[in-house]
């Protein structure tokens, strides 16, 4: 049942950076992608046609009978924004760990130390959290974090602003400070495509102001990022997201984790999770 649910969501099976013809894996079933600059097809091993979709620089595609819309993300098109695909990051957890891992901001200073978090600058002040009901979304507001290096173009350390957005299953976006432009947010997304309910690949995207790096520096300061936090996602037990509170004790900072946990299992999107049952 898990995977009959998720099949009616869109995934992301590859990006625009480059025309491709690839060989992928969604949700148990084998894809071939192609795209050539200007159209993009998705294909089964039997020839069936998928949907598809070419939005914010990545091919999105839908395996199920009724697709539900895609989430919209508007700063996309806003003029004089940078939109960076940053390529993919494969790792061998759940889907939806990855999406969590991506929430969690008590890591920073221990995974991703001297760029999103250092000692002694640990702790997780008071936010706020919510499931947005008129748009069926999780929302995490008012949060800081001290960084050393925030974003490629930050010069020196900061108290950062955040919010947390969950669109969407197995994808999430993060708004935060842009250090050249305070009165305007940077967007930061995954979107997370789900080879299995054990393993599943990572698309970091921008958008966001920044007028001195190259587009190859912004990709390698997002793709460090993910590579650290790959380490951590493997070695997680157990591998699929308990859905149960039992089984995972929370903190003060794991709110966002909670209610993500309590949204997808209102939802009924448990394609890589651990239910209680079991």
């Amino acid at each position: 049942m898990s995977r009959d649910h998720a099949l009616d969501d869109w995934y992301p099976v590859g990006d625009t950076v480059l025309p491709q013809i690839r060989a992928t894996r969604l949700l148990g079933s084998d894809l071939s992608v192609s795209w050539d600059g200007e159209t993009a097809a998705v294909t089964g091993t039997d020839g069936t046609a998928w949907p598809v979709q070419v939005r914010y620089d990545h091919i999105w595609t839908c395996l199920g009978p009724s697709p539900r819309p895609l989430f919209d993300i508007p700063e996309a098109e806003q003029p004089g924004r940078r939109r960076v695909p940053c390529g993919s990051v494969r790792v061998k957890c759940s889907p939806l760990r990855a999406v969590e891992n991506f929430l969690d901001i008590a890591h920073f200073p221990y995974v991703h130390t001297g760029i999103l978090g250092a000692e002694p600058h640990t702790e997780v002040f008071p936010y706020e959290v919510k499931i947005r009901e008129e748009v069926d979304e999780v929302w995490a507001t008012k949060v800081s974090f001290h960084q050393p290096k925030a974003a490629k173009s930050a010069g020196t350390g900061a108290d950062i602003r955040y919010e947390y957005r969950v669109p969407h299953p197995m994808a999430a976006v993060l708004y935060k400070t842009c250090p050249p432009r305070p009165a305007e947010w940077d967007v930061i997304a995954i979107f997370v495509q789900p080879v299995s309910e054990t393993e599943c690949i990572a698309w970091p995207w921008m958008a966001l102001y920044d007028d001195t790096s190259s587009q190859a520096e912004l990709v390698q300061f997002q793709q460090e990022i993910f590579l650290q936090d790959r380490s951590i996602l493997e070695n997680q037990i157990p591998v699929r997201l308990p859905l149960d509170p039992r089984m995972e004790i929370p903190t003060r900072a794991d709110l966002t984790s909670v209610a993500y946990r309590r949204w997808l299992k209102r939802r009924g999107a448990v394609y890589g999770a651990l239910s209680e049952a079991e």
